[in-house]
């Protein structure tokens, strides 16, 4: 039972901690836009490359 005062105002500090990040992390932009990361993997831009038609001296 002695444990129990060690641990319930541990768990109480650590969800605080969780819980200030979590609205860190809201305020801060985090969650602003969740799709496009990963959309612009897949829509890659490269464009081949382009023959030289020049001749090269």
């Amino acid at each position: 039972m002695d444990i129990l005062i060690l641990l319930i105002p541990l768990s109480l500090v650590l969800v605080g901690v969780i819980a200030w990040i979590m609205l860190w992390a809201a305020k801060s932009g985090q969650f602003d836009d969740l799709e496009g990361p990963g959309h612009s993997v897949i829509m890659d831009d490269d464009s081949p490359p382009k023959p030289d038609d020049a001749p090269k001296p």
